[in-house]
């Protein structure tokens, strides 16, 4: 089984640049490791800023390159986060986090990924989240999740994070469902997010 829902790309030329790092479960609570989450969607940030090309006799480019690594950084920590967060997979099946490099004629676009395992119960709720992300108006659905947050402790499946890059990145979503042949009790999740920088 493979279901893709919204903007995923599935491949990428042979020869285009990527990274890819993987996360082991562990024996540490997840907001133990909050603080690698950032270090790791820095390090892919910097990557990425390291092999685009970049004008330097560009006028204002020292601001284009900080609001390169702040879109980088900030949706990379959001995907990994959630990556963690909603892990279910064992410690065989590591959550997988990286970015891909894009150019088309005078586009530059950053493909964030994660990958990680959840269970087939969980996969429904997770679709109908995303559904209501599709079709919802964004702005709207931010405000909406925010009043939900503030209502409720739990707050931990409210979207803000992928609102926040729709809204202030123009990031464009996608997901990629299918079947773990390693462990059929999983399902393997991709979250990708192409971001033009």
């Amino acid at each position: 089984m493979i279901q893709l829902v919204g903007d995923f790309i599935e491949e990428f030329p042979r020869s285009h640049d990527s990274l890819e790092m993987s996360f082991t479960s562990s024996s540490r609570p997840v907001k133990r490791r909050w603080l690698n989450n950032r270090l790791s969607a820095c390090f892919i940030a910097d990557y990425f800023l390291n092999i685009m090309p970049i004008d330097e006799d560009e006028s204002e480019v020292e601001e284009r390159i900080e609001a390169m690594k702040n879109a980088v950084s900030y949706i990379g920590n959001e995907l990994l986060e959630n990556a963690m967060k909603f892990n279910e997979g064992s410690e065989n099946d590591p959550v997988k986090f990286g970015i891909h490099f894009r150019e088309n004629l005078d586009l530059v676009t950053a493909v964030i990924f994660t990958k990680n395992g959840i269970s087939p119960e969980s996969v429904e709720k997770f679709q109908a989240f995303i559904e209501e992300l599709r079709s919802a108006d964004p702005n709207d659905l931010y405000v909406e999740q925010i009043t939900k947050a503030a209502e409720s402790e739990d707050s931990e499946a409210s979207g803000l994070g992928l609102l926040t890059a729709i809204n202030d990145y123009s990031a464009k979503l996608g997901w990629k469902f299918e079947s773990d042949p390693s462990n059929p009790q999983m399902i393997a999740v991709t979250t990708m997010a192409q971001v033009v920088v």
